[in-house]
């Protein structure tokens, strides 16, 4: 993956990094040789938006995102209050309205949870069912506070659903895990990632808001490598509703920061701060993402912020040093995140600031000059239309459906992409996404916005330098030349050079970080 030397057949690893290709080391004596016979090798793929915590909590719930029917969540839910011991919340996930064609309320759970506290996180992380008991420890007051995230029933009385923001008032009453149980968490993806060829993570938001477990969630991860039990690189995203008044000398432009003045690219190549993330708009599942034309089946979804309140707090942030990385699905919301950063940038020039807009799920073609203009770069997560294409498509329409992930009309204005999953929302394999993007069919066989395909050498790319790009460690991985991260994946077979419907089934052979094997064999 480095256009200076597209391919090698020999590579030479010393102290974790690549130091030499082909003539660079022929004849250097080497303590181990590995000969991989004729396999393929690329460098470890770069997930640029994932979240570890969540992944590996959910990964010992009862899952119903294949329940289809009322009576089969409600016997899923039956199933998880039996196991679950007296006295401990009863969790599940992957909770989807759309195959029942309304959502289910707290009077359906009471049938068969009577008494106990539920919580079920919706299949998009942006919304979530709860039961009475958990109904019953929220105020009228606190629902008022974020009544537009409540949804109601024709009496006005919350039906046990809630929608982005309004989910933290029945998650602060669940949380926080424990260090111990996150440590668990991150170790059980981690090895999800590495079986998938993945060696560096992005976690999309941690400690706070949507995407955090315990309010010292950092400290669960710095556990982790000290226990040796992190075996992927991982950059941390920091909510930005952890921002908070500096009380800094004025001169010093930091109007507001995270405590201590931490910002982007603290910690070092196994485990660092990332990205500021924030949460402009919800979930196309939830059917919460910000547009500005209605859904198919009506709304237009919701926006986290006003313009002046965004402005100021992307200004902030900007200025005092922060990556962006912009929570922007609908296309109302990426309007808003471009707005915000064009201003920042005008107010405090920061050419090398390389903002990101997460997801970027819905773009206009008008938008598109902009985002290339304005620097950003367009995180997205390909596997999503896989999975749900074939709903997004009808919701959409004919002509928003060719907005939607977009991959050739980022590359021809120029605009970097970098690919990722944003698992456990959606399937986190790298090279489903890839067959995804070479082909755009959803998993029915469906066309999915034919005109953004890619080659499969571009589909790569999102993967390895696209991600490293995004993640500011483009010099250290995503590619394999000397000085670069001694990061691999061997595949059973060349990506370009098998059937594009086979991508998703090349195999893994084996997974190195820092030139050490840390999945499979070779």
């Amino acid at each position: 993956m480095d256009a200076r030397r597209p391919a090698a057949s020999s590579i030479g690893i010393l102290g974790g990094r690549v130091v030499g290709l082909d003539e660079d080391v022929a004849g250097v004596g080497a303590r181990q040789m590995l000969d991989l016979g004729g396999a393929t090798v690329l460098p470890g793929f770069v997930d640029a938006h994932t979240h570890l915590t969540w992944t590996g909590t959910a990964a010992k719930l009862i899952n119903i995102a294949a329940c289809r029917t009322k009576e089969a969540i409600l016997d899923a839910v039956a199933q998880a209050v039996e196991r679950t011991p007296q006295g401990r919340w009863v969790d599940l996930t992957g909770y989807d309205q759309r195959p029942l064609g309304e959502h289910l309320t707290w009077r359906d759970l009471e049938k068969v949870a009577a008494g106990r506290k539920v919580f079920i996180t919706h299949v998009s992380g942006h919304a979530c069912l709860i039961s009475r008991s958990v109904l019953d420890t929220i105020t009228d007051d606190e629902f008022a506070g974020v009544d537009a995230g409540v949804v109601r029933d024709d009496d006005g009385r919350p039906t046990g659903v809630l929608l982005e923001d309004s989910m933290t008032l029945a998650r602060s009453r669940r949380l926080p895990y424990s260090l111990q149980e996150i440590v668990d968490a991150i170790e059980t993806a981690s090895r999800q990632c590495l079986s998938q060829g993945v060696t560096m993570c992005a976690d999309a938001g941690i400690a706070a808001g949507l995407g955090g477990f315990s309010p010292i969630e950092m400290a669960a991860y710095q556990g982790s490598l000290e226990q040796g039990r992190l075996p992927v690189r991982v950059q941390t995203m920091i909510p930005a509703v952890m921002l908070r008044p500096s009380d800094a000398d004025p001169t010093d432009g930091v109007p507001r920061a995270i405590d201590l003045g931490l910002r982007t690219g603290l910690g070092d190549g196994r485990l660092s701060i990332g990205a500021l993330k924030m949460w402009l708009d919800g979930g196309m599942m939830a059917r919460t993402a910000a547009l500005t034309e209605p859904y198919g089946d009506g709304g237009l979804g919701q926006l986290t912020y006003d313009d002046d309140e965004l402005n100021s707090l992307v200004a902030d942030a900007h200025q005092a040093g922060w990556q962006l990385a912009i929570h922007a699905i609908g296309d109302r919301a990426v309007d808003q995140a471009i707005r915000a950063v064009e201003a920042a940038q005008a107010a405090f020039p920061r050419p090398s600031a390389r903002h990101r807009i997460e997801h970027s799920g819905v773009v206009r073609p008008d938008q598109l000059p902009r985002m290339a203009a304005a620097g950003l770069t367009a995180v997205i997560q390909p596997t999503f239309l896989h999975a749900f294409g074939d709903d997004y498509a009808r919701i959409m329409g004919e002509e928003r459906t060719g907005w939607m992930y977009r991959g050739r009309a980022f590359l021809d204005h120029g605009i970097p992409l970098a690919g990722s999953s944003d698992r456990p929302v959606a399937d986190g394999a790298p090279l489903r996404a890839i067959q995804f993007m070479v082909e755009r069919k959803s998993s029915a066989g469906l066309p999915v916005g034919a005109d953004e395909k890619l080659t499969v050498e571009e589909a790569l790319a999102a993967y390895t330098t696209g991600s490293a790009y995004a993640c500011r460690a483009e010099g250290r991985a995503g590619r394999l030349a000397p000085g670069t991260y001694a990061d691999l994946v061997v595949l059973g077979e060349d990506p370009r050079r098998v059937d594009p419907s086979d991508l998703a089934d090349v195999e893994i052979l084996a997974t190195m970080v820092a030139g050490e094997v840390v999945h499979g064999a070779v």
